[in-house]
């Protein structure tokens, strides 16, 4: 289903559906949490894939388009991206020191966020939430 979500995506955008994309799709939809476009690309190459680096990274600004996957910033800059899942939303905690990201889903926030949005006659389509500070290993 999200496979042919992309494929869909890439023939209306006029791009084509290539052997590399296809490989770089079907491994990102076996990963679990974050990953960078270096990782994704050594993941690929590890398996034996005829995938090249540039074809990663032109391939995932559209599956971020295609609204497959989502950037999650981390302190080092560097962009990382995880799965985009109906089913498991969730906001990050992000130590600006060592860079660990602690997924977490609070009923609180999101029933303050409908309520912002309804006072506001405002139709929520998605939200990221990052929070910026210090774990605990490196708030001693």
């Amino acid at each position: 289903m999200e496979k042919q979500k992309f494929m869909d995506f890439l023939s209306l955008k006029g791009f084509k559906v290539t052997r590399e994309r296809e490989e770089i799709i079907n491994e990102i939809l076996t990963m679990k949490g974050h990953f960078d476009p270096d990782e994704l690309y050594l993941r690929l190459k590890t398996k034996g894939l005829k995938v090249s680096r540039a074809s990663v990274y032109r391939t995932i600004p559209l599956l971020v388009e295609s609204g497959l996957i989502e950037q999650v910033e981390r302190v080092d800059k560097h962009a990382h991206y995880e799965k985009v899942s109906e089913n498991s939303h969730h906001d990050h905690l992000i130590c600006i020191k060592c860079g660990k990201v602690i997924e977490f889903y609070s009923p609180t926030l999101e029933m303050l966020q409908d309520e912002v949005c309804a006072k506001e006659k405002f139709k929520k389509v998605r939200h990221n939430l990052e929070i910026f500070g210090y774990c605990e290993n490196c708030s001693r």
